[in-house]
């Protein structure tokens, strides 16, 4: 617990705000390395953290201090309850708490509480979510049975579907995983790669293993591979079946035709839930082909028991640089092309 010891105010519509945290290794945790999470808090809310001990004096205008409290003491309850805090958890608690106030539409005299961002628990690890979308996308999984993911790399559409349905077959909401792609760049046709089926097809799919292996025991994950509990496979693997009782989750999906889409979402059986995610300006299919994804996302629109979450540049979380190459890239789309 957190408590403050003396907030004062000056003329200069500057505030000064004294907080003070019970366990002093804590706060040690809370500030991070060299104290590189004051850093972070200072430079995004443009306020001063002046640590002394486990006392932090705040001071700064006073809607910055207020969000660097609410801030600080959100990190130092996720310590309190045994999880770890760096410097991704520091962004991901200021961007909740920007978008937060900047969604107030009339003034308030309540004080804001601690942010609680939506969490996905499996046995190896906890994800936390790290930016309003994700947390929007996490507790939309929880809640619906059809989920889109839409959005640039980086923004863990597919790492979070991943992670949601682990969570559900270790507590036995399903009996089964089934994670799809769209094979588009091999055409479909595989049969020019070396080995068998399986070795075929599964480089193009490794980015769905790598994201199970961070959930789950790799022996874990192996046996369920080998008892049908968890099922890779291309897009095209699916015609012709019913799905009950799973996950199922369509990664890529921006690469499907609109026939395609159609017959992956009419797999739905009882008990599943699905996901489907992409990236509507990374198309790989032919010139003229409309993609599947870009499609349903416009159909579906409002459909009872489906949600959609469009996520932007904002909610990158790989290297900052990841966000700023995105943001180029849609501005250059963005802008009218030259007469010929």
């Amino acid at each position: 617990m957190s408590k403050h010891i003396a907030t004062v105010a000056d003329a200069a519509h500057l505030t000064d705000l004294e907080l003070a945290f019970e366990d002093n290794r804590l706060a040690a945790q809370l500030y991070g390395d060299y104290d590189q999470n004051l850093a972070l808090i200072e430079q995004r809310l443009e306020v001063a953290a002046t640590p002394r001990g486990n006392h932090i004096l705040l001071r700064g205008r006073v809607s910055g201090v207020d969000q660097a409290r609410r801030a600080l003491e959100s990190l130092y309850a996720a310590l309190e309850e045994g999880r770890h805090v760096d410097i991704g958890d520091v962004d991901a608690v200021i961007r909740m708490i920007e978008t937060e106030d900047s969604q107030l539409t009339l003034p308030t005299l309540e004080k804001k509480g601690r942010v609680r961002m939506a969490t996905i628990a499996t046995r190896k690890a906890a994800i936390v979510a790290r930016t309003p979308a994700q947390d929007a996308y996490m507790r939309a999984m929880e809640r619906n049975e059809l989920v889109f993911g839409a959005g640039p790399a980086g923004t863990g559409k597919t790492y979070l579907a991943v992670a949601h349905a682990a969570s559900l077959l270790e507590r036995g909401d399903i009996a089964r995983i089934i994670l799809s792609r769209p094979a588009v760049e091999a055409g479909e046709r595989l049969g020019f790669l070396p080995g068998d089926m399986k070795e075929k097809v599964d480089p193009y799919l490794r980015p769905l293993y790598d994201a199970l292996y961070d959930m789950m025991r790799a022996e874990v994950v192996e046996r369920a591979i080998v008892a049908g509990t968890i099922e890779i496979a291309p897009l095209a693997f699916m015609r012709g079946r019913t799905l009950p009782n799973a996950a199922i989750i369509l990664d890529e999906a921006q690469n499907t035709t609109s026939m395609q889409m159609k017959m992956f979402l009419t797999r739905l059986g009882e008990n599943s839930k699905m996901i489907v995610t992409g990236d509507p300006s990374q198309i790989d299919l032919p010139r003229g082909e409309r993609s599947g994804l870009v499609e349903a996302l416009e159909l579906l629109d409002g459909v009872e028991g489906i949600h959609v979450t469009r996520f932007t540049d904002r909610d990158v979380v790989r290297h900052a640089l990841v966000a700023r190459i995105v943001r180029a890239y849609e501005a250059k789309s963005a802008r009218p092309k030259s007469a010929t």
